[in-house]
Order: C-alpha cells, then structure tokens, then sequence
C-alpha cells in the first residue's frame, strides 16, 4: 500500500483529511509499515455471508492458549527468558519445581534449547489463513 493524499472516513461518518507528509510526520511508524512490502496479507477471497466464511478459517490454533514454553521461544537472550521464567513463577503459573527445572536446561543448554525461534506473527503465519 503507498500513501497517497487522501481523506480516512469514520463508521461514524466524520473524515479526517492529510497529505502525504503530514501523515508521515504525524504517524511516521506507521507510514513506514504501510510502504513497506512487508507484513502483506493475501486476499483471495470474498465472503457475503460469515457462516461461509467462518467454515473456511483454519481451525488450527481455534482455543489455542500459549503456554510458557511458547514465551520462551519468542525471547533473543537467556535474559529475556529468564524474566520469562520469573515472572509467570510469580504470577503462580508454573511451580517453583518446574521453573527451576527450565531455569536449569536455561543455563545448561540455552534458550533455543526450548525449540526454534518463534518469529513475529508466527501464528498468522501458520494458521493456513
């Protein structure tokens, strides 16, 4: 998508008008996401009705609730992992056995011990959507 001059209407009705560069300098994160070719979404279809299309949507990760070996795969160092650890441990999400039992493979073998890194949007990316 490429910005061009235009105007942004409301569900409410009301618009907000911008150039180019206003919008840039105003929202420059996002004017950088929306020139960039990353992050694109194929579509490839339309839906009138939603039955039709909630039939066709994977069900792959439907009810799916990370766990924290999940969290851990979404770290870069031992350290993140680490307050990874400390936090759900105290937030009594894991047992003080487990979290020393992860603190241990942690030191031993390293964060990537747990599994291969897990990339932004991981999910999306292999939820067959």
């Amino acid at each position: 998508m490429h910005i061009t001059e235009g105007r942004f209407d409301t569900a409410e009705g009301a618009h907000v008008e911008f150039d180019k560069e206003t919008f840039k300098k105003t929202f420059p994160n996002l004017a950088k996401e929306l020139e960039s070719n990353e992050n694109r979404i194929a579509i490839n279809s339309v839906r009138s009705e939603v039955q039709t299309g909630e039939r066709a949507a994977s069900k792959r990760f439907v009810n799916y609730v990370p766990d924290i070996l999940d969290f851990i795969r979404r770290c870069n160092t031992e350290e993140q992992a680490e307050e990874i650890i400390a936090y759900m441990e105290k937030r009594r999400e894991i047992r003080k056995q487990y979290a020393e039992k992860l603190r241990k493979q942690l030191k031993e073998k390293g964060v990537r011990s747990f599994g291969p890194k897990k990339e932004e949007n991981y999910y999306l990316k292999h939820s067959g959507l």
